[in-house]
């Protein structure tokens, strides 16, 4: 069997045990002598998968009982609609404002490209959106997505978005390689979303001080089809006749979800399955502090092969700099081709960058070996040398 080291932005790398284990299991799952691809969405060994999937969320972000945990489908991209349906339905978003006034604007904080998608679609819905900031408009970050601003450049909707319905923003930027490095300060009356996609149980997170947190499962949670999403349950009561709100699809309805644990119709069993053994292995490994630490013993292999070369180019302030997605530029481009060539002939695949701007990007998710990332410095110290004398 070829072995390469998978580097791709998602879907990525999965737990060569937790694959393994699919393999034993994929004709005869739990003893029932079908494959988990065959059992019915509310049998009961299923129904064993769901609730051992929750339990280990919780258990390893901290979930708290005043939130939910719901397993919904359509990936991160359909929870750009989602939370503004929910929470402009929400009494406790709405209770804020006087009956009869519009619905009240949103805060987004857009520091790439998934924060942007997000505010642009809910513009498109017909909501109200404030851009609090956009990086790639900022004088401080170089009208570049590669921080975050300060705060004193923030167009927030009131202090510290007191007047907004909710403030929006996405943890790590998969395409740009920017990530937060601390959860952004807003009114405590004000509901806080957080899209963690890219680097979902690679920290820690206090969930508590959070509305809404989703992430879709192909970085660092399982594979493709899967999002999880953790919603605080007084979001999820209805607002009064006195705040009519727009009527969305019941798919995208969260206390639909969580009524029926996430069984509404016919969930990505296999998708949600795989994710259960996933959050299995990260509990044997120290958990999301585990993670931490192999995520920073990963981005400890890279960084002095960054810091130190006149080849590689990495444009995000050190302060932003993913450690889930690390994006490079070549000060040669016309280098580029002939690095990922190279790359690809010694098994490393999927570091090409975003079609949308191009270079270079190292995936690191939880998944990812050490050893994997110790080769590819190699081979980058290697090759800039080769092109250097």
């Amino acid at each position: 069997m070829t072995h390469v080291h998978n580097f791709g932005a998602g879907p990525s790398v999965l737990p060569p045990e937790v694959m393994e284990q699919v393999q034993r299991e994929m004709l005869d799952f739990a003893g029932t002598g079908m494959s988990v691809l065959e059992v019915s969405h509310r049998s009961r060994p299923f129904d064993q998968v769901v609730n051992d999937a929750e339990a280990r969320v919780r258990d390893l972000l901290g979930v708290p009982a005043t939130h939910s945990v719901l397993f919904v489908q359509g990936g991160a991209t359909t929870q750009f609609a989602a939370v503004w349906y929910n929470l402009l339905a929400s009494q406790v978003v709405r209770s804020r404002f006087p009956a009869g006034t519009p619905a009240p604007p949103a805060d987004y904080l857009v520091t790439g490209t998934w924060s942007r998608k997000a505010a642009e679609e809910v513009t498109r819905l017909g909501g109200r959106v404030n851009v609090a900031f956009d990086a790639a408009q900022s004088p401080s970050t170089g009208r570049a997505y590669i921080g975050v601003p300060p705060t004193a450049e923030w167009q927030t909707t009131g202090p510290r978005s007191r007047d907004a319905a909710y403030v929006y923003y996405c943890d790590n930027e998969t395409v740009n390689g920017v990530e937060w490095d601390a959860v952004p300060d807003v009114h405590p009356d004000t509901v806080l979303v957080c899209d963690i996609s890219s680097n979902a149980m690679s920290r820690p997170i206090d969930v508590a001080r959070f509305g809404i947190i989703f992430a879709g499962a192909q970085k660092n949670m399982g594979p493709a089809g899967v999002t999880v999403v953790i919603v605080r349950n007084d979001l999820l009561v209805r607002a009064g006749p006195d705040h009519p709100y727009v009527p969305f699809p019941t798919m995208l309805d969260y206390e639909v979800a969580r009524a029926h644990r996430s069984l509404y119709n016919t969930p990505p069993t296999f998708a949600i399955y795989v994710c259960d053994l996933v959050f299995k292995w990260i509990q044997e490994r120290g958990g999301v502090a585990g993670m931490a630490e192999r995520s920073q013993a990963k981005l400890a292999a890279l960084t002095p092969v960054l810091d130190g070369s006149t080849l590689y180019r990495c444009p995000v302030a050190a302060r932003y700099r993913s450690r889930m997605n690390v994006v490079l530029t070549l000060t040669r481009p016309e280098l580029e081709a002939a690095f990922l060539a190279g790359a690809q002939k010694r098994g490393m695949v999927q570091l090409k960058g975003h079609r949308s701007v191009g270079g270079i990007r190292i995936s690191l998710y939880n998944a990812l070996d050490l050893a994997s990332v110790q080769a590819l410095a190699a081979y980058m110290v290697d090759f800039e040398r080769e092109h250097t004398t």
